[in-house]
């Protein structure tokens, strides 16, 4: 009995232990992020977070206030270029969208159109969602429309 008891709290340590939610993918997503950079010669300012971003167009007025309500036309994107998603918010709440978003979006202004290249922390973490993989890399094309 004492053999079948150690047995399984040793099953359970192990399997605990080769969880991919004890593997700390920030400093992996970075180095994959700025090896994206690299390879495809492009620039990014990068936020204390984690998140890298690019605004190609500056926009005008104000920037989005974090709490406010958003419109926004995005196309999200793996790091191989696979696009999972494309389409427009309309009045969206940006305390209900991913974590990338939630800090990426309120450094825009109406007009703006920003890359967000996104650690998985920051997206879908080890979860991913629907078509995107755990612990996935995403970038987003993003245009704020209205807040």
């Amino acid at each position: 009995m004492k053999h079948l008891l150690l047995f399984g709290l040793l099953t359970v340590l192990f399997s605990a232990c080769s969880k991919d939610d004890d593997v700390n993918y920030g400093p992996i997503d970075d180095q994959l992020i700025q090896d994206y950079l690299k390879d495809n010669n492009l620039e990014a300012s990068k936020h204390q977070s984690g998140l890298y971003y690019k605004i190609v167009t500056p926009g005008t007025g104000d920037r989005v206030n974090p709490n406010a309500k958003v419109t926004i036309r995005y196309t999200g994107k793996l790091l191989d270029g696979t696009v999972f998603d494309s389409g427009k918010l309309n009045d969206t709440s940006l305390s209900s969208l991913i974590r990338a978003w939630q800090i990426g979006i309120p450094l825009l202004k109406v007009g703006s159109e920003a890359i967000l290249y996104c650690p998985s922390g920051l997206a879908y973490g080890s979860s991913g969602s629907r078509s995107i993989p755990p612990n996935a890399v995403l970038i987003f094309d993003i245009k704020v429309i209205d807040f």
